[in-house]
């Protein structure tokens, strides 16, 4: 399955560098090559990227991959929606450090933190 955050993050690096390739992506990523070809497939079916032919540097055929107009829609409402999602795991995270640090002082430990 396809997440929001892999989405965004997808979209992300190839709208800045298109010619990225599978492999490079798959290791920004920290995913498998199949995975990464799985999504970047996924996103062209959908239609958010579209995926062209051209000649690299070494004088093989490489893809090169866009946004489609509906993948710069999209990017910006999976953007949003993302920026909600780690602002909610953000809040969880500080009220639970904050509760760990009362907990902390009131068995009379010292705050190191």
């Amino acid at each position: 399955m396809l997440t929001d955050e892999y989405r965004y993050k997808i979209l992300k690096l190839v709208e800045a560098k298109p010619e990225i390739s599978q492999r490079e992506l798959a290791k920004a990523l920290d995913i498998s090559l199949g995975k990464a070809n799985f999504c970047l497939k996924a996103l062209v079916d959908i239609g958010l990227v579209k995926a062209t032919n051209f000649r690299n540097s070494k004088n093989k055929l490489a893809y090169m991959y866009l946004l489609t107009p509906s993948g710069i829609e999209q990017k910006t409402v999976i953007t949003l929606r993302f920026l909600k999602q780690k602002i909610q795991e953000y809040q969880a995270l500080s009220d639970e450090i904050e509760t760990l640090r009362q907990e902390a002082t009131i068995s009379g430990a010292e705050d190191k933190a």
